[in-house]
């Protein structure tokens, strides 16, 4: 069965930084893209970022570049993201996302999803 487990969230201080794994198992996901959505209180499910199978290609949301580092590691079968510095406002739930050829940044875009993993920022 086809699972993304994401891990590295909790609390964290608004100016510091966070890295965000996910793992991948159950089928051969080191051809699919890879990415992280994100879900603050109240709000809709936003794309954050994206990286391509091979890691060439990495794509961000407009709002936060320069702040967000995607990157993954094919032998793990694993993608990670890096937020530097933190800011309120990036308290969400985190979501690892895959597919094999997305067709966006709609949530629509991506077949596979984990389970979300919490990042709360304090000021």
């Amino acid at each position: 069965q086809a699972q993304l487990v994401e891990s590295g969230g909790g609390v964290v201080q608004a100016g510091g930084s966070l890295r965000l794994s996910c793992a991948a198992s159950g089928r051969t996901f080191s051809r699919d893209a890879m990415g992280w959505f994100r879900q603050a209180p109240g709000k809709e499910r936003e794309f954050v970022a994206s990286i391509s199978w091979n890691g060439a290609t990495t794509y961000y949301a407009d709002s936060e570049k320069g702040r967000f580092t995607i990157s993954r590691d094919n032998a793990k079968i694993t993608v990670y993201l890096q937020v530097n510095p933190l800011k309120a406002e990036d308290t969400a739930v985190y979501y690892c996302v895959a597919a094999l050829y997305p067709t966006g940044r709609s949530t629509d875009a991506y077949d596979y999803w984990g389970q979300g993993t919490r990042v709360t920022v304090s000021s």
